[in-house]
């Protein structure tokens, strides 16, 4: 993931956004060193990718007919530097960006 900054558990949203190969799969943890998970649950899934829960973390499997953009959004329950809060986190999923094709044409012939 790009630009991973802690969030607060302090009723802050975070946008995070990554990219993926059609059928890969990620994992991202979601806990920094200040910071206690009490819980993890899916607020909204994805269309176009299968999410697992796994600890205080999640596994992403992009389809492996997958384009374009997916997103989710988690909502974690914790404590982060002695004070307790909820956050949600909005993650964006891009494929890959198609690679541009260069043809040259001989004109000689």
């Amino acid at each position: 993931m790009r630009d991973i900054t802690p969030y607060k558990l302090a009723g802050d949203t975070m946008e995070w956004s990554m990219t993926i190969a059609p059928g890969a799969d990620c994992i991202q943890g979601l806990r920094w060193s200040t910071m206690q998970i009490y819980s993890v649950s899916v607020a909204e899934k994805p269309a176009n990718g299968e999410l697992v829960l796994v600890g205080p973390g999640f596994r992403y499997y992009a389809k492996s007919d997958f384009s374009g953009t997916d997103s989710f959004t988690l909502v974690v329950v914790g404590k982060n530097r002695h004070e307790e809060g909820t956050s949600t986190l909005q993650i964006t999923i891009s494929g890959p960006k198609a690679p541009v094709l260069v043809s040259a044409v001989d004109r000689a012939q």
